[in-house]
């Protein structure tokens, strides 16, 4: 995500900070000096707040690391002032999957909150405060209020939160994958639509949160219908075979000229059929304006790469291309390249397929498949 400051790598899964969460964190103490007028209640209130954004932080990794159970991985976990966002390669494969993914992050804050009540009647400390505000009582008590009240929140049906994920994998279960999402989609905006209503005489961070649902059901809703677009195909099917091929001896100036005729902007590199790396357009710039159009593309390319096999689902394969950020893939096949997929060429091909399906055969059978 743009704007974002990496914290590091956690359980072989990267962290984010989103700015705008240090400028709410200035906020915050900002706020709380200016109405306690004590730099140690500022100082409190900003620990409180990265006490419950570590509550938020273990809630993602609760769905990260369940996900990563069913073999998905994910990409990364990045910390926003309205909470966190989990960026899954791919969805699970089942819905029964999908429903144990969303639930894994509630389950942390419901085990978070066990822990501090046990501690709070432990010690005695436990007071009538306990679960009615987060402004009073003590740091536990109000640490423990905001775990409640981040299961309850959470488990709203208000589709992309994990209550709408759970209400799409019911829906999953008993009717087509894109119509249960568009149904939790839809509702999502519903909330969405009351959140934005309530927040403007309430509480103005309900906006914030209400356009968040509103733009990610809407995200989540297209998904799935690429996602439905990409059932059944195979890599095969989309892949480019028509397309330039490098040596790692050829001049830069080949890939110049083949960009300027328009044919292709990123290059696979190979030698005698086999795959040596990838020579990508912002690369090439970068070595034309240090090295001249006269050095060797093998000093330039980039030696890994992720790859793709043509008989894999391409929906598995359209995940590694976004994953790794990369404009193409190289298709190998024992070793050998036959082809290329590219987010374009991915996109052309679910254009085509939709239409395809639009039109039914007069003797209803399934629509052609391409390739």
């Amino acid at each position: 995500m743009k704007w974002s400051l990496r914290l590091g790598r956690y359980a072989g899964i990267d962290v984010y900070l989103h700015v705008t969460f240090l400028l709410f964190i200035g906020f915050i103490a900002f706020a709380t000096a200016l109405t306690e007028r004590s730099l140690a209640a500022a100082g409190a209130g900003v620990g409180f707040f990265l006490a419950v954004f570590l509550c938020v932080l273990l809630h993602e990794y609760g769905h990260a690391l369940m996900a990563r159970r069913f073999g998905v991985r994910t990409r990364d976990i990045t910390l926003l002032p309205i909470g966190g966002v989990a960026r899954l390669e791919r969805l699970p494969d089942k819905p029964v999957q999908e429903l144990w993914v969303a639930l894994a992050g509630p389950a942390v804050n419901v085990v978070i909150a066990a822990l501090l009540l046990g501690l709070l009647l432990a010690r005695g400390l436990l007071t009538a405060d306990a679960f009615t505000a987060v402004t009073r009582g003590g740091f536990l008590e109000r640490l423990l209020t905001v775990n409640v009240l981040l299961v309850a929140f959470n488990l709203l049906p208000a589709f992309p939160m994990d209550g709408g994920r759970v209400l799409r994998a019911f829906l999953a279960l008993h009717l087509d994958y894109a119509r249960a999402t568009q149904i939790a989609a839809t509702l999502g905006q519903g909330m969405a639509l009351l959140f934005a209503a309530v927040g403007l005489f309430w509480n103005p961070l309900l906006l914030f949160i209400a356009l968040f649902v509103w733009i990610g059901a809407g995200q989540e809703a297209a998904a799935a219908q690429m996602r439905s677009s990409l059932s059944g195909a195979r890599v095969a099917d989309a892949m480019l075979t028509q397309f330039t091929v490098l040596a790692p001896t050829d001049p830069l100036a080949r890939a110049v000229a083949a960009i300027l005729a328009g044919a292709q902007a990123d290059f696979p590199v190979a030698e005698g059929g086999r795959m040596a790396g990838v020579l990508t357009r912002q690369r090439l710039i970068a070595a034309l304006a240090e090295q001249g159009r006269l050095a060797p593309v093998g000093a330039v390319m980039e030696a890994a790469f992720p790859a793709a096999a043509p008989h894999e689902p391409l929906e598995h394969a359209l995940g590694r291309l976004r994953s790794a950020d990369a404009p193409l893939l190289p298709v190998l096949e024992g070793g050998r390249l036959v082809g290329l997929l590219t987010p374009e060429n991915v996109t052309e091909f679910v254009l085509i397929r939709s239409a395809l399906r639009r039109h039914d055969p007069p003797d209803g059978a399934a629509p052609p498949v391409l390739g």
